[in-house]
């Protein structure tokens, strides 16, 4: 049997589709032992019905059972997926859109980089690495799949603070590949690329079809970046992204609503027209927590339903192909999230990178790309600081990392003068209480003093 814990099991939607994937595989299936963990007990539930209709509709052998306890979930697993939201929507995340705009700094998405993002990361790499604690006592050889963002954060925490084999699963490759096969009316299983980065900021770096190169053809579609067209399941434009493709000369492969708040150029309080001219969706994050809320009641009732058809399309997330692949020896390419060594050489050693890797029966081997160009590296530094200061307060518990991280973010220090900073890095922390390790929660002065 193929044990696979699922820590987070109450995000119903995303699990059924991890499920749905791994069921799809008739090789695979009638030896499947999934474990579904979450502290939120209703959801569970929920999560665990779906799972028993999805394994009866399959007319599969696998076994599903469902636990609050940790330790009972990963005793023995041989993955661990990792796919939770500490302090959920409310309270955490609402505090971590609504105190920054107090200050007059707004957000999209919150949950990488920027003062969201880096509130975010010290509420979820503590749990991560509590269930990297547990993999690495109970089930030896385990292969921990993160999916819990800010995954840079989340990552690089792990590498630093947890002995456990992990990998970091982030959809955005093959989503933009998709988009950009789309735009150039190119099938996208005839779409040839590399990209490579970090995770949310990673770039194409070859983009091709049958030997012809793409890229020209690209930045002729949209001269004007606010004529990108809308797309996907939320109907954004794509007009920061192909912006960024003008000025930087590569495409990235996080979404335009995501990248206007990982840099300088976007969010700017005296420039509010830029938020019309590149259709920023301000709070989009926010938007779409509180519609799906609206929607649980009606969806809970319709995966509950024996009577309602399960329709679960394939996600093609990266998770059940890593799983099938190491156990049954399928070879494919995948991105994985992992410590930079020796991969990106302009990039610092043991920052968290994305990159391809090849996986099969020998496990993961991530793929060696050498130098980024220059300006691409450039930017990734921007982030990688902020990344690697918010690792240092979680690793030493020093809460003045938590202010110098939140200084050299660059949407974050582009807005905000130093005494604003230091203040709503105290107000988030208050404001966060126990979902914050208790070592950072006292105050620090400018000077360094307790206070």
């Amino acid at each position: 049997m193929v044990a696979v814990a699922f820590i987070g099991a109450g995000s119903t939607v995303f699990s059924r589709n991890l499920m749905g994937d791994l069921l799809a595989y008739e090789d695979l299936r009638d030896d499947l032992d999934i474990r579904l963990h979450d502290i939120d007990r209703a959801r569970l539930h929920t999560s665990e019905i779906v799972g028993h209709r999805l394994v009866a509709d399959r007319g599969a052998r696998a076994k599903v059972r469902a636990t609050t306890d940790l330790r009972d979930a990963v005793d023995g697993a041989d993955f661990v997926i990792t796919m939770f939201q500490i302090g959920g929507f409310e309270p955490a995340t609402v505090h971590d859109f609504d105190i920054p705009e107090r200050f007059g700094l707004t957000q999209t998405i919150a949950d990488t980089i920027g003062i969201g993002g880096i509130m975010r990361g010290l509420r979820t790499a503590p749990a991560l690495i509590e269930v990297a604690e547990a993999v690495n006592e109970l089930s030896e050889g385990a292969r921990l799949l993160n999916y819990a963002n800010p995954m840079a954060i989340n990552m690089w925490s792990l590498s630093e603070m947890a002995d456990v084999e992990a990998y970091g699963l982030c959809h955005s490759v093959p989503i933009t590949a998709q988009h950009l096969a789309g735009d150039l009316g190119v099938p996208v299983d005839e779409l040839e690329y590399l990209a490579a980065g970090i995770n949310h900021m990673c770039f194409f770096l070859r983009l091709e079809h049958q030997g012809t190169d793409l890229y020209p053809a690209l930045r002729q579609l949209y001269p004007e970046p606010h004529e990108s067209p809308t797309r996907g399941e939320w109907g954004l434009a794509d007009a920061v992204r192909y912006e960024m493709l003008r000025r930087l000369g590569y495409f990235v492969t996080e979404s335009s609503e995501h990248f206007a708040e990982y840099t300088p150029y976007f969010l700017k309080r005296g420039r509010p027209e830029l938020i019309e001219r590149f259709k920023i969706p301000v709070r989009e994050y926010v938007r779409r927590c509180e519609e799906q809320i609206a929607e649980w009641e009606e969806l809970r009732r319709r995966l509950e339903d024996p009577e309602y058809p399960l329709e679960v399309p394939a996600s093609d997330e990266y998770a059940p192909q890593i799983i099938h692949s190491i156990a049954t020896g399928t070879e494919r390419i995948v991105y994985v999230n992992v410590p930079n060594l020796g991969l990106i050489d302009n990039l610092p050693s043991g920052c968290a990178v994305e990159v391809p890797a090849t996986v099969g029966a020998g496990g993961v081997t991530p793929h060696v790309i050498g130098s980024l160009p220059p300006q691409l590296a450039a930017l990734m530094h921007t982030n990688i600081g902020p990344q690697q200061l918010t690792v240092e307060a979680l690793r030493t518990g020093r809460r003045e990392h938590v202010y110098h991280a939140a200084m050299l973010d660059p949407h974050t220090a582009a807005e905000l003068a130093l005494d604003q900073i230091w203040q709503l890095v105290d107000e988030l922390i208050d404001a966060h209480g126990e979902y914050i390790p208790e070592s950072l929660r006292e105050r620090v002065s400018a000077d360094g003093e307790i206070r």
